[in-house]
């Protein structure tokens, strides 16, 4: 009798400890469903973050340089000197988004593209002097800055490893078309609708508003760390040092090669919008490629690429007008400058990079901010030295010293390694 109650007490241990596995095995799985429709939801609503924000910002980067040559008549050094408080924002961003870090990355973006629209709404409709302008400028600088770091911190939250790549792809693809739309509107508005840059700034304020109601629909995340954390660790020195490599070339390109067309070549808006149009649908195509690239062959191989394009380009500004006719130089100008604008995925590179070498999964937006804050520390003095560049030996030299940090760009993206889990 003892023996077959014991038999029976076994058979149930058994089965109570399948029982148990098959639950267990039961909660995990719908837990990994759960958290994986989360993240779709979450990351669909993310894609139409990207989608508003990007037709607010295809609107400002069409129109920026026209109407600051246009209505304020700048000179080139001017120009350059304008830069200084437009970056002054990205320079101490590391410090904003640590003061607000309690708040969590959600939230913090949603701020972000509020104070953007704010500055948008300044520029369109309260900018009488230059001085007051440039203060509007700067809030609509701090909106954007904000937000820039936090958006591959949000992606990558909302992905696995195994897709940081091909999900953040996917997010500048959406805010690449986006673009369209708004290179569109800068088109046809001012070619047929008679738009003013009152009227672009304002619109373009509406979309950054809805960019943060969509952010605001989202799951809200409880920051891990609350307190303020400004992390700078020696593992993170060469990110570092690509993302200033990085500030100091591509704000010789966001400064002068648009002021070359519009000084030496006299580009106009629509056409602005047009090439705007082309970048656009160039880089949709080169941002799912980047973001395949990442995964299959790793930031070492894409960053490196980018590196030696860039060099070429740089080439290609420098020396268009000396061996072509200006129909040709301007052609060749207008192409080195669609190239570099579809080359901006790569930045999703750098952003990578750091999430796979974090030492702690907290480390990484404090650090893309850090990042961000180094970038426009460089940011915001070259455009001045560019611009004195430019005024005294004319503006093949600036990009000739964009050559030679893109060269060491090539140096330092040759240096990443990142060790296999």
């Amino acid at each position: 009798m003892n023996i077959k109650k014991s038999i029976s007490n076994d058979q149930q241990s058994k089965v109570e400890t399948k029982t148990g596995i098959w639950t267990e095995i039961g909660r995990e799985r719908f837990t990994n469903l759960f958290r994986r429709f989360t993240y779709d939801r979450d990351f669909k609503l993310f894609l139409i973050v990207g989608l508003c924000s990007g037709i607010a910002g295809g609107i400002n980067s069409t129109i920026s340089n026209n109407f600051l040559s246009d209505v304020y008549k700048l000179s080139t050094t001017a120009r350059g000197l304008v830069e200084f408080p437009r970056e002054l924002p990205g320079a101490l961003i590391m410090v904003v988004l640590g003061l607000f870090a309690f708040l969590g990355d959600i939230r913090m973006a949603a701020v972000g593209m509020l104070t953007a629209a704010l500055g948008m709404l300044g520029l369109g409709l309260f900018s009488p002097t230059f001085a007051v302008m440039l203060v509007w400028m700067m809030i609509l600088s701090l909106g954007t800055h904000i937000f820039m770091p936090l958006a591959p911190g949000i992606g990558m939250t909302l992905s696995r490893k195994e897709e940081y790549g091909v999900r953040l792809g996917r997010f500048n693809a959406y805010n690449l078309v986006a673009t369209i739309i708004g290179y569109a509107i800068v088109w046809a508005g001012f070619k047929y609708w008679g738009l003013s840059y009152r009227w672009a700034f304002v619109i373009a304020a509406v979309f950054y508003v809805v960019a943060a109601f969509f952010l605001k629909a989202m799951s809200f995340q409880k920051p891990a760390v609350k307190k303020v954390r400004f992390i700078f660790r020696k593992q993170y020195l060469l990110f570092y040092g690509l993302n200033v490599a990085n500030g100091a070339r591509k704000q010789i390109f966001l400064t002068f090669a648009p002021w070359v067309l519009i000084q030496s070549y006299h580009m106009t808006p629509p056409v602005f919008a047009v090439l705007g149009l082309i970048i656009a649908i160039v880089s949709i195509l080169t941002r799912t490629i980047v973001g395949n690239a990442i995964d299959i062959k790793g930031e070492r191989f894409v960053l490196s690429v980018e590196a030696v394009f860039l060099f070429l380009i740089c080439i290609g500004y420098a020396f268009a007008a000396d061996f072509f006719t200006p129909g040709i130089a301007v052609i060749i100008i207008a192409g080195c400058y669609i190239i570099d604008n579809s080359m901006s995925a790569v930045e999703m590179a750098r952003s990578t990079y750091l999430k796979k070498i974090a030492v702690e999964p907290e480390d990484v937006t404090p650090t893309l901010s850090a990042g961000t804050s180094f970038d426009h520390v460089v940011s915001m003095t070259i455009p001045f030295f560019g611009g004195l560049l430019w005024a005294s030996l004319g503006y093949k030299y600036v990009f000739l010293a964009a050559a030679l940090i893109a060269l060491i760009n090539l140096i330092m993206s040759r240096r990443i390694k990142i060790a296999e889990n």
